[in-house]
């Protein structure tokens, strides 16, 4: 057997519909659409007071790490990485406002993944997804595809703030703003053609095509970089910094933005898996994740790595789905994801100059698409219709996932209450509608 042969047969890549050179592409495409973390995550966690450089170092291993068990273990093309949201509650939450020191923060992380990762191996994150009901998956699945789409929108300047309106569309007398916009209207056509790689010919062109747009102020979209290529400063200052001593002793003082904490991840995080797996066609024939056991412990275990490395909760990307898009159905997309990360040490200058605009096309077509479910929604009963266009309103409104799916929740329950359908209220239901109480109350005392 060729060494091809044995990645297809451990992969499954045939078994699955897939080609080697389609994961490859697959795990480009999801690459080129998340790999804004690399500079994102350091420039956030770097106002507590860790060393940037360390912490570019952090994010590269806790994102290779993670997203090489979750290719490896559960075979998903699923691609994990430090998460957007809350390392900005780390930051400015806990230790700006708070006054809470990062060693503690990143021990509080810590304890958080070994509760994920008792969870997941008790099979009660399995329990709790088969307790949703098909019309809370929907909404879950749509809700972060118009989440995504509303990213790319904001990222790529074509959705911008107004005093009036709260929001409105970008003029398109900015040519950064054009320059997404026509973008957007483009790809389409890449993919309608079948275009192989079309959302990587989208990234790459606009990110040339940055060199020579340049915004209001004379910048360009695209900075050229000072150098192509640097070795990674090998800084161990937050490796294994935790200070559980410091964590317990002010456990009382931290014990909501720790709740807050395990309820959003848990919950937005499993949510994350399972609209990656639906869009992917993967599920079973019964509705449920392939290889979830190993699914979420691949998740639990990243926190767990990423808060040792020294960076805040590691989480499955959204992102994954522009690599799913582009054809990515096993964990071979994501092993090529996982490489790219690595080599992202050496080549930080280069990837930190695509510009937002140029993933915002891919952003928005993949949310869109992941929408397409809308059309199956019976709108002649109101408690499959209501509950996901309830999640995806709050979804977008809020920019926040885990409010549309507390709403969706609740909507449903009571709907299907108000009609006397009292069989779907089981216990598990009630459950989630509690710990969604929680959330929110949570949520009010601390965001």
């Amino acid at each position: 057997m060729t060494p091809v042969e044995s990645v297809k047969f451990f992969f499954k890549v045939e078994q699955r519909g897939s080609t080697v050179s389609r994961e490859i592409v697959a795990g480009l495409t999801t690459f080129a659409a998340m790999s804004y973390v690399i500079v994102v995550n350091p420039m956030i966690l770097s106002s507590t007071g860790m060393d940037r450089s360390a912490l570019l170092l952090a994010t590269v291993i806790s994102a290779v790490a993670g997203t090489l068990v979750m290719a490896l273990w559960a075979n998903l093309p699923i691609a994990l990485a430090p998460g957007m949201g809350n390392n900005i509650v780390f930051a400015q939450v806990l230790v700006t406002q708070m006054g809470v020191s990062w060693r503690t923060g990143l021990a509080m992380v810590f304890v958080n993944g070994v509760i994920f990762l008792l969870v997941s191996l008790t099979r009660w994150r399995e329990k709790i997804i088969r307790a949703f009901p098909d019309t809370i998956k929907l909404g879950i699945q749509c809700s972060i595809g118009i989440f995504i789409a509303y990213l790319g929108l904001k990222n790529g300047g074509l959705v911008v703030a107004n005093k009036d309106s709260f929001i409105a569309f970008a003029k398109l007398s900015d040519p950064a703003a054009l320059l997404a916009f026509v973008g957007i209207i483009v790809t389409p056509v890449l993919i309608v053609l079948r275009i192989p790689g079309a959302f990587v010919i989208s990234i790459v062109g606009i990110t040339i095509g940055g060199l020579f747009v340049h915004h209001a102020n004379g910048q360009a979209v695209t900075r050229w970089p000072e150098q192509f290529f640097g070795l990674p400063a090998m800084n161990s200052e937050l490796i294994f910094a935790l200070d559980f001593r410091d964590f317990f002793a002010k456990f009382f003082l931290l014990l909501l933005v720790t709740l807050y904490f395990l309820l959003s991840e848990f919950f937005s995080g499993t949510a994350t898996l399972l609209a990656i797996t639906r869009r992917a066609h993967l599920m079973t024939a019964s509705g449920e994740m392939p290889n979830a056991k190993a699914a979420f412990t691949s998740d639990a275990l990243s926190s767990i790595v990423g808060a040792a490395v020294g960076t805040s909760t590691v989480t499955a990307y959204v992102e994954s789905v522009a690599g799913v898009e582009a054809g990515g159905r096993t964990g071979l997309s994501v092993v090529v994801v996982a490489g790219l990360f690595a080599l992202s040490m050496f080549f930080a200058p280069l990837i930190a100059i695509i510009p937002p605009q140029a993933t915002a096309p891919a952003l928005v077509l993949v949310g869109v698409l992941m929408m397409e479910g809308l059309g199956g929604l019976d709108l002649a009963r109101p408690e499959s219709t209501l509950p996901p266009l309830s999640m995806l309103l709050f979804t977008v409104c809020t920019g926040d996932l885990m409010v549309g799916l507390s709403v969706g929740c609740f909507v449903y329950t009571l709907t299907v209450a108000a009609l006397r359908q009292w069989a779907k209220i089981t216990p598990m239901v009630v459950g989630l509608d509690a710990v969604f109480v929680v959330f929110m109350v949570l949520r009010n005392a601390i965001v």
